[in-house]
């Protein structure tokens, strides 16, 4: 009976070690750090003016879109379609046809 013991006790004690080098175990996640969505969130900023309202839509820093909406009339957008800083006015935020366009490399 001892002989079936000592094994067991040997195997008992030795799978918590085992389990610490488990690779495929995440990394503990530091602390302070933000998560990847909130950097990707856009900032909107409202100015009003005498006559008219701006709503500026930025991302990352950058001006992307303003809503325009004048105190009497129909409101409407200034889009920068290629991030270039040109400005092209619509009646409507985003267009009919909208071609998906990613940042493959930024210097």
């Amino acid at each position: 009976m001892n002989r079936l013991l000592l094994p067991a006790l040997f195997a008992a004690l030795s799978l918590p070690a085992l389990a610490a080098d488990d690779p495929a175990a995440p990394p503990p996640m530091p602390e302070n750090t933000a998560p990847a969505t909130q950097e990707a969130e856009p900032e909107v900023r409202i100015v009003t003016e005498e006559n008219r309202t701006l709503t500026e839509y930025r991302l990352k820093g950058r001006l992307y879109m303003v809503k325009i909406t004048p105190k009497s009339g129909k409101p409407y957008y200034l889009v920068d379609e290629a991030g270039a800083g040109n400005f092209t006015r619509r009646d409507e935020p985003l267009p009919a046809l909208s071609v998906p366009r990613w940042v493959l490399f930024e210097w």
